[in-house]
């Protein structure tokens, strides 16, 4: 069964230890993994993943572009591997430029994550990326939820996926990190709403991730690990311990992302 890692996070050799540490302690979750490329393809190897989908996110606007042509280059190194996402920051003063660079680059969608980046999902600033990104057929992956915070929460992401009908966000860590279970009854039956499991099997049991797949189908669910913070091996070997079957698997592990993302 081909495996598609979507959700895993990539740093330059020089800052990855410094940018991994920094999201654990966001989280207050020790990191397994030091951020690099050349580990990602150490773990994914032995966990048998076949693709990953590698991203980062742009803390301030001047970082956008750096990190779009990192990602670029990445993706080129291991073009049979690697897939790339690129980053957009609500502040940068030429938001259709930068989404411009990433159809240029090649990249297959955009990486938000407001609770790092500090804003509201449906902050007018953020407007103009929903519009963009509809227009250019670029799917969002955005971080969703956080009990600590309101950047990300399903009370912000509703009126979006209402406003941008063919608009395609798929919601990280279940569509709510840390309000599993309040974001899926929410959110279930947004039909441009996707989410994948990352992050999110520490925390669930069994039942309710079977659960939660099921209430949002398993045509809407995407595999990742959130590497560095998980190791794929094991987050693989939890989904393929459920109560799911071969068909639902197939779906979770590869043919969702290659639907949104690769096709």
């Amino acid at each position: 069964m081909k495996i598609i890692d979507a959700h895993c996070h990539v740093y330059p050799d020089k800052i990855a230890v410094k940018a991994s540490q920094a999201t654990g302690r966001f989280y207050s979750i020790p990191m397994n993994y030091d951020g690099t490329v050349s580990t990602l393809l150490e773990v994914g190897e032995r966990a048998g993943v076949d693709e990953f989908i590698i991203q980062s996110v742009a803390t301030t606007p001047a970082q956008v572009k750096s990190i779009n042509d990192f990602i670029k280059r990445t993706v080129d190194a291991y073009p049979d591997k690697m897939h790339g996402l690129g980053t957009l920051h609500p502040d940068s003063a030429d938001l259709a430029g930068d989404v411009e660079h990433i159809i240029e680059l090649g990249l297959h969608g955009v990486k938000l994550h407001p609770d790092i980046q500090a804003f509201k999902l449906d902050d007018y600033r953020c407007l103009k990326i929903y519009e963009l990104c509809e227009k250019k057929g670029l799917p969002i992956l955005i971080h969703t939820g956080d009990s600590r915070y309101d950047y990300s929460n399903p009370n912000r992401l509703m009126p979006i996926l209402d406003i941008y009908e063919n608009l395609t966000i798929i919601g990280a860590h279940f569509g709510g990190w840390s309000i599993w279970d309040e974001a899926s009854q929410l959110l279930w039956d947004k039909k441009n709403f996707y989410v994948d499991c990352s992050s999110s099997f520490f925390a669930l049991s069994d039942e309710k991730i079977v659960e939660i797949i099921h209430r949002y189908g398993a045509d809407r669910v995407l595999f990742g690990s959130d590497y560095p913070m998980w190791n794929p091996l094991d987050e693989i070997n939890r989904l393929n311990s459920l109560d799911l079957t071969q068909s639902e698997k197939e779906k979770i592990f590869a043919l969702n992302a290659e639907k949104l993302f690769l096709k």
